[in-house]
């Protein structure tokens, strides 16, 4: 039973037969022995947790006096206890219209209860009723406040709905079990989701959740198979894949102590989230994420972002009523490579009441959580919140109905071109239990436009794919937007936000830094046309040229802009990490105008690199040296603008080891 009605029976039942408005003391509203008594025995029933035969004794009082309130009262209250929703509501109906001031909270449940209905014209009525009697309970009260404003938003939802057209995602995903928490890679070819197999019947169940995964060909899911590397004798939920697929966050809740193949977890708490890679195409053995992300605590529901720096998750305190105060937390990983102290996020997204199933959609700027605290339809609502100039998360927005219902609605995905959503729901002509469904996220909901890129990297002279550590930077904001590394095959996958420019850094040790700029911007984000793009790693050598493709000077200037900066911080990191390397800085220019001009130019933007790298990098001088050399060395023909642009350039080669 539902806690407040729970609590409303047992005040009920103690109140039976006594004061209750203006009666006098041990007195019921009806004087029918015979009903008086069925009444009694019902109670006595109910406390020895026997409901078919108080149900039974309930009726029979209702039989001797079709206008004996108490007994109207008890049956409602048990029928709430079966979710015989429509016959507690007749009931606390028929009580209310028998004797309105009799029991005054008959109006508070009355109206809970077609809350549960999604009857929310019925309910606001109910709860304004209820609210102008005096002397109520102030919890009462403050409930009755609450799920009032819910009403009213439901009954505006159900009036203004939202354009929803769920489909079921077919017999490749859905089975007669229990499909839920849908994850999905970047490029929306890679889908994988828990499965609640469930065996045997009445007390003698058994279930266990495991992962099973999905591949797209030919714009079609293959049957999912299972996760055998990762699923174990004990349950695995709520995957989460990082936008390339090559890293997966999950929780597990129960702590293994045994060998089970490859699986070997202890846990800190009730539930703890673990991770795994994906190394030459099998995924390694779970790994506890630890402290500080696990506690003694509740931890479950990662999602992890798509630049690979942050990691939302579920927090909540674990009591002997279960579990309680569930939010949203997130951790970043520092500098050292290891996840900081949980946040909880701001009070936007976080309530006194449960938070559940947060995703963070790889634009990094639009949330979509669950929640019973905010303003919804009357149970667990879908919410989504964008980000804020100042990095903090903004107001709640409900997805509106039908997505949300009066029943609890979790397990959420957006895929990232932002088109599909996906959740998992018990709906009739589905496969059984839960099924996962898809449908077109309206406009007002979807996230930010992207694209993403994807790529090879390999040693420029064997071809040899390799796997290094690569960064992407807005250069507009010089803020770093993904960093990440290719996989044992040379491949990467990160999305991107359209309409901006990058600039990429990859570096891995025995090999000279790349670096290049592109531009997203005046390009619609299309997810069937991602930016290729391929990075040939250069070895360590002298004599090599590699241009600094990332600084940027005024025309005919040498002053560094402040783009620059993200660019000379990594040459910098590249020395540092190569403390015996020389380096010669190179300042080109095309063959346009004075040959003299042309020479100072080159040097002194040469020379800005150089005192940049003493100065504001802490590199000996004896190891940096810079010279122009104007037009003389051009990698092009200076015969069209493309070209004379491609010549003015700044470089560095290694000229000692």
């Amino acid at each position: 039973m539902n806690k407040l009605f729970a609590f409303a029976f047992l005040i009920f039942i103690g109140l039976a037969g006594t004061a209750q408005v203006s009666m006098p003391p041990g007195t019921y509203t009806s004087t029918n022995k015979k009903a008086i008594k069925a009444l009694e025995e019902g109670k006595k029933y109910f406390e020895f947790k026997k409901d078919d035969d108080a149900e039974k004794a309930f009726l029979k009082a209702l039989k001797e006096d079709p206008n004996f309130v108490e007994a109207h009262v008890a049956l409602a209250y048990l029928y709430v206890d079966h979710r015989r929703e429509a016959d507690a509501e007749a009931h606390f109906q028929k009580a209310v219209d028998i004797n309105p001031k009799f029991f005054p909270r008959n109006f508070f449940d009355l109206a809970c209860v077609q809350l549960i209905m999604a009857k929310y014209d019925d309910a606001v009525k109910n709860f304004e009723t209820f609210l102008k009697f005096d002397r109520i309970n102030p919890n009462t009260k403050e409930q009755a406040e609450k799920n009032l404003v819910n009403a009213r938003f439901g009954a505006n939802a159900m009036k203004n709905p939202q354009p929803f057209k769920p489909e079921n995602m077919g017999p490749a995903i859905n089975t007669a079990n229990y499909e839920y928490f849908p994850s999905m890679t970047a490029d929306g070819k890679t889908f994988m989701f828990t499965r609640n197999i469930r065996t045997g019947e009445g007390a003698n169940q058994m279930s266990q959740e495991d992962f099973y995964i999905s591949q797209k060909v030919n714009n079609q899911w293959q049957t999912a198979v299972p996760l055998t590397s990762i699923n174990s004798p004990g349950n695995e939920g709520a995957p989460t894949l990082s936008a390339d697929g090559q890293f997966m966050f999950f929780a597990s809740c129960m702590e293994i102590t045994g060998d089970y193949g490859s699986q070997d977890r202890t846990g800190y708490g009730s539930c703890d989230l673990f991770y795994s890679q994906k190394l030459n195409g099998r995924w390694s053995k779970p790994v506890n994420v630890g402290p500080p992300i696990n506690t003694r605590n509740w931890e479950t529901q990662p999602s992890f972002s798509s630049d690979g720096k942050t990691l939302y998750f579920i927090r909540g305190s674990v009591t002997k009523e279960g579990v309680k105060n569930a939010d949203v937390y997130m951790s970043s990983v520092g500098p050292d490579g290891k996840f900081t102290e949980p946040v909880r996020l701001n009070d936007n997204i976080n309530t006194p009441l449960e938070e559940e199933s947060v995703f963070i959609h790889p634009d990094n700027q639009t949330l979509y959580f669950s929640s019973n605290g905010h303003v919804g339809m009357g149970g667990q609502d879908i919410f989504m919140s964008r980000r804020q100039a100042d990095g903090s998360w903004g107001k709640a927005v409900n997805l509106g109905y039908p997505i949300n219902t009066v029943r609890d609605d979790n397990s959420f995905l957006v895929e990232a071109n932002g088109k599909y959503a996906y959740f998992a729901s018990e709906r009739e002509g589905g496969y059984g239990g839960l099924d996962i469904y898809q449908f077109e996220l309206p406009e007002a909901f979807k996230p930010e436009k992207l694209t993403y890129v994807k790529g090879n990297v390999f040693n420029a002279k064997t071809k040899d794919p390799l796997s290094a550590q690569f960064e992407l930077i807005d250069l507009e904001t010089q803020q770093s937007v993904t960093t990440a590394y290719s996989n044992n095959a040379g491949e990467f996958l990160v999305t991107l936000t359209a309409n901006h420019n990058y600039l990429v850094n990859v570096s891995k040790n025995g090999f000279l830094f790349y670096s290049d700029n592109f531009s997203m911007k005046e390009k619609e984000a299309d997810y069937d046309k991602p930016y290729k793009l391929d990075i040939p790693m250069q070895p360590i050598d002298t004599g090599y040229p590699v241009e600094l493709k990332n600084v940027f000077f005024d025309v005919n200037k040498w002053d560094l802009k402040p783009e620059s900066k993200a660019e000379l911080e990594k040459l910098v990191s590249f020395m540092k990490n190569n403390p015996s390397l020389k380096i010669e800085l190179g300042g080109h220019t095309d063959n346009s105008g004075d040959k003299n001009f042309n020479k100072t130019l080159s040097a002194n933007r040469a020379k800005a690199v150089c005192d940049y790298l003493i100065q504001n990098g802490s590199i000996d001088a004896k190891r940096v040296t810079y010279k122009g050399y104007a037009d003389t060395r051009p990698k092009v023909p200076n015969d069209t603008p493309e070209h004379k642009a491609m010549n003015r350039r700044t470089e560095f080669r290694i000229i000692g080891k």
